[in-house]
């Protein structure tokens, strides 16, 4: 299936998707001959200085470096402790992709550590889809998931059964209290108005801060962000970052409470040609909706990602023909579908991410608890 797409700035489309034990830094200790340390120290200083200050391009130099010409160790013993420090710290080049404009340089980061090893699970599942048809119908759905369509759609605040009984509960709250004659009608205006400002204004994010301070809440914004990042992570899309901040992703300009950032080379080809195929499309959908489908798969309901699916229709009605309503529907539906399946596949990798993201992880941890669940699950 081949979709006309017209020609656009790719920049008005980022591809982000919207909704601490503490884990130190890896050091080791390794001893080398008095005349050997001050240029391996120096080496790898200049690899460390790089990953503080997340500069990608020369940390991935570095790498590339000491793969070509690599130290040259003075005995046996020191020669594997190098290589160890070497692989450990490969790793940490990971955490330099956030501050990378250049997302092609983010996607050799992540080539580069695959092509030694270190991501045999990257991609793993670029190719697959469920088999049958692509008509998913709400009974199709609900027979191969066990869920209504109701609860695989982002809920509005007072439609979800946790913000229902909030909002009761605070209702009754303030019907006590006027009984007793406490009239806190005024401190509820001002409450209201700065709520007003901060929905238009900042997009809501003050009050998503203080809601992810209230660990229930938090954890489901860990559970669907791990289930984008697990997703565009098997079918082989390079994560650029992990945003669990409402304040810094307002500043970064992702809508929403948090958000996932990926990148995928074929979507950004076809699309500079004014195209889009429809292989394309169904992958950047089934990451599009994969939080949708983590929050269903571990709460047995989602609440969060209206702004995956208002982006997800922003790019259907770009479409030439564009989808019709219908087609929309259904789209969503398959999409959520495989998405679905596919984390119910991995269930215990999505764990281990939504694990190192609740402890603090940086994104190089995470996908490394990932590699780890995958291979101990095998």
């Amino acid at each position: 299936m081949a979709l006309n797409f017209p020609s656009f700035h790719l920049q008005n489309f980022p591809q982000f998707l919207s909704s601490q034990t503490n884990l130190r830094p890896f050091s080791f200790r390794f001893s080398l001959p008095k005349h050997q340390k001050p240029r391996a120290l120096r080496e790898w200083r200049e690899y460390e200085d790089a990953v503080k200050e997340k500069d990608l391009a020369r940390a991935l130099r570095f790498l590339k470096s000491v793969e070509t010409n690599p130290i040259e160790p003075f005995n046996d013993s020191s020669s594997s402790e190098l290589g160890l420090v070497q692989s450990e710290r490969d790793w940490e080049v990971l955490d330099t992709c956030l501050n990378a404009d250049d997302m092609k340089l983010v996607g050799s980061a992540y080539s580069f550590l695959k092509n030694r090893g270190f991501l045999p699970n990257f991609g793993k599942c670029r190719n697959i889809v469920l088999e049958g048809s692509r008509d998913v119908t709400p009974t199709v759905l609900k027979t191969s998931t066990g869920l209504e369509v109701s609860k695989l759609s982002p809920k509005k605040w007072g439609l979800s059964g946790g913000s229902s009984a909030a909002l009761a509960a605070f209702l009754g709250g303030v019907s006590f209290l006027l009984s007793r004659g406490i009239d806190i009608r005024p401190n509820l205006a001002a409450i209201l108005g700065l709520a007003i400002i901060d929905a238009v204004f900042l997009g809501g994010s003050c009050l998503a801060q203080i809601s992810s301070y209230w660990p229930p809440y938090r954890r489901r914004i860990l559970v669907h962000e791990a289930g984008h990042l697990l997703t565009a992570y098997l079918m082989g899309c390079p994560i650029r970052g992990v945003i669990l901040d409402p304040i810094v992703a307002m500043q970064m300009g992702i809508q929403g409470q948090a958000g996932t950032q990926f990148w995928d080379e074929k979507l950004e080809k076809e699309l500079a040609e004014g195209r889009l195929s429809g292989t394309a499309f169904d992958r950047y959908c089934m990451v599009l909706f994969a939080g949708i489908a983590a929050e269903a798969l571990v709460y047995g309901e989602a609440e969060g990602g209206e702004n995956d699916e208002n982006l997800f229709r922003s790019i259907c009605v770009l479409l030439r023909p564009p989808l019709t309503i219908g087609q929309m529907s259904n789209q969503a539906r398959w999409s959520v579908l495989q998405s679905y399946n596919l984390l119910k596949w991995h269930k215990h990798a999505h764990r281990a991410a939504v694990k190192a993201l609740e402890s603090g992880g940086s994104l190089s941890v995470v996908i490394r608890r990932i590699e780890e669940a995958m291979s101990s699950s095998r």
